[in-house]
């Protein structure tokens, strides 16, 4: 968990001090609002905590070799997001979306701290980009995705300053 620490720390730094309205509002008509990244992740991450849980339960043992999931952080890499975690149009605050996202956080990092690791390196789900990712790789991947999305945080505060 020390990437999505990590990450989450990142995040929070980057959008503190912004306004609600600057969160909601967007670059351009094709392009995510800070907020609709926030909320991207907190979809992610309560998603993949939820698969991870059920995988635990219902997943068959299948070895898998380790993923380069470290380049989820490339950027130049265009991935469409699933369905799933597609962000509302809707106005959110700032302290609203950062509840959520702690709530969500908290609950990867229970699932991590309570999980079996064994369990965790023998169990593994499909990942769009990666192929069948173990469950125990699932965990850092959402702080890699979470650092992806940082990046995007940051060109979407560029392009207001501009």
């Amino acid at each position: 968990m020390q990437i999505n620490e990590q990450a989450r720390e990142s995040l929070l730094s980057e959008v503190n001090g912004l306004t609600d309205e600057e969160i909601n509002k967007k670059a351009s008509a094709d392009r995510w609002s800070v907020k609709q990244i926030m909320e991207h992740l907190y979809l992610m991450e309560v998603a993949i905590t939820k698969i991870i849980q059920q995988q635990l339960i219902t997943g068959d043992t299948v070895h898998v070799s380790e993923k380069p999931i470290h380049f989820t952080v490339n950027r130049s890499v265009k991935v469409d997001s699933p369905d799933f975690a597609v962000p509302s149009e809707d106005f959110v605050t700032l302290e609203e979306m950062k509840q959520k996202l702690a709530a969500s956080h908290q609950g990867l990092r229970q699932l991590n701290e309570t999980a079996d690791k064994k369990t965790l390196r023998e169990k593994s789900y499909p990942h769009p980009a990666f192929g069948d990712l173990s469950l125990e790789q699932y965990i850092p991947f959402v702080g890699y995705h979470e650092k992806r999305h940082i990046e995007q945080i940051k060109e979407v505060k560029a392009a207001f300053n501009n």
